[in-house]
């Protein structure tokens, strides 16, 4: 005996309509309302650059005249810090040679080293001159500061 073949049919009354109509997306605004929308937020935000824009120039001008007032005491007190070294390398100097028959400081055993230069007139030291007397440590880490600015 031979089982009796059943066909799958589909259910009775059909299988359900498959939707394929188009459904549009919900609408917020309108075309025109949307250029409303970024001309307004444009201009807010324009007004708003422009303030901080005013601040920024008056606080550059601030800055920039405050970094006038203030650059004289720098050189001076740049100067000042200069011929503080130079002196305490005199005094080094003095206190090296101090044994040393004949040797005056700032001359070569008493003849001076510039001749044709007024007595008053400052020659600035060489950089080795002027890191002479100091610690190495200290005289390496100027040299790289000056090379590379």
């Amino acid at each position: 005996m031979e089982a009796a073949k059943k066909q799958d049919m589909p259910p009775p009354g059909g299988y359900k309509k498959i939707p394929y109509a188009r459904v549009p997306a919900k609408t917020y605004m309108t075309g025109f309302q949307m250029f409303a929308a970024y001309g307004a937020v444009t201009a807010i935000g324009m007004y708003i650059y422009y303030l901080n824009a005013k601040m920024v120039l008056r606080e550059d001008i601030e800055m920039r005249s405050a970094q006038n007032v203030i650059f004289p005491v720098l050189i001076a007190e740049r100067d000042r810090e200069f011929l503080k070294q130079l002196r305490r390398n005199r005094d080094e100097e003095a206190q090296l040679m101090a044994n040393v028959k004949g040797w005056e400081v700032g001359t070569w055993y008493g003849e001076p080293v510039f001749k044709t230069i007024p007595k008053d007139k400052l020659i600035p030291p060489s950089y080795s001159e002027f890191f002479a007397q100091s610690d190495s440590k200290i005289r390496n880490s100027r040299t790289h500061v000056k090379l590379w600015s």
